[in-house]
């Protein structure tokens, strides 16, 4: 009885025992090489944000549309088969090229396979590009004493050679020098260096609630004018309200920089400028004071051109 009170004991803790045996926890077969989730893409704040259409509003005007996107005025016009001085409250304005995309990185070429032929044979010693030399043969002829005459006399002397002074032709004139070209300006070029347009005190500084936003710099009727950039001339006139004689300068497809209230214009629309070279004379239309108002515009949003220009004006 003893013994089997004990047996029924020992199997009461070998199963509580095996009961309490912690079990391993679950096992997630995942294929290797399973793609992780895809990040959520950045915007980019630099990138180009202008509409691809605009709707003319009462009160505007072509230059100053294309002015605040930052395009030829030309160009817009060509865009959309207008007169630049015939617009309407409500008409749209396509903002870019006919046919533009947005550009897409080009897939890379596939491998083109070649199917591997037979080795060319090498040439052989006697093959192509070779010389073949004959030995000179033998003349048999009679015997007589003017064969041997023949035979034993030296070779005749070559004739005597005659100098023949090389005729001295006079030299040609030399071309005159081409006059100088107008500056090649590269519209794709995406880095642009600044210069100061005018030397002289600021009179203001930029700020985003003025109603021309840039910075003024103060002088004297007459005064040179530079373009701060390489660039092409896409406005010349005073067609803009507020910025009297005017000049813009595109310099690529995302910078223009801007010169107003002059008293003198010197460039005109399409030609191309150099940094540095005078464009037009300061003077005060459509100004309190004798001042250059000059901007610099991204993608047609004015920027501070402090952070541009450098530390001090020549």
């Amino acid at each position: 009885m003893n013994t089997t009170l004990r047996l029924a004991a020992l199997a009461v803790v070998f199963l509580a025992a095996a009961c309490s045996t912690p079990r391993p926890a679950p096992v997630v077969d995942r294929a290797p090489g399973a793609a992780a989730p895809a990040a959520k893409p950045v915007p980019d704040k630099a990138a180009d944000q202008r509409p691809l259409v605009y709707v003319v509003k009462r009160g505007d005007t072509l230059y100053q549309i294309a002015l605040d996107n930052g395009l030829d005025y030309r160009e817009l016009a060509e865009w959309n088969r207008i007169d630049p001085n015939r617009i309407y409250a409500g008409q749209e304005l396509r903002l870019r090229a006919p046919g533009t995309t947005l550009a897409t990185p080009a897939p890379a070429p596939a491998p083109v396979a070649r199917p591997i032929g037979p080795a060319e044979p090498a040439p052989s010693a006697a093959g192509a590009g070779s010389q073949v030399v004959s030995e000179p043969k033998a003349e048999r002829v009679p015997y007589s004493d003017q064969a041997l005459a023949r035979m034993t006399a030296p070779p005749a002397a070559p004739p005597p050679t005659v100098a023949v002074k090389p005729e001295i032709k006079p030299e040609p004139p030399k071309p005159a020098a081409p006059p100088p070209s107008a500056p090649t300006v590269d519209l794709d070029d995406e880095n642009v260096v600044w210069a100061w347009p005018a030397s002289g005190r600021l009179s203001n500084g930029y700020s985003e609630s003025a109603s021309l936003k840039g910075i003024g710099i103060a002088g004297k009727t007459g005064q040179p004018v530079l373009a701060a950039a390489p660039g092409k001339v896409v406005y010349s006139g005073s067609g803009l309200r507020g910025y009297g004689k005017l000049i813009i300068i595109k310099h690529n497809k995302e910078y223009l920089s801007v010169y107003a209230h002059n008293s003198e214009l010197l460039v005109k629309e399409g030609q191309s400028v150099a940094r540095g070279q005078r464009i037009a004379e300061m003077g005060g239309t459509d100004a309190d004071i004798v001042k250059l108002h000059f901007e610099i515009r991204r993608y047609g949003k004015p920027v501070d051109p402090m952070k541009l220009l450098p530390e001090k004006a020549g």
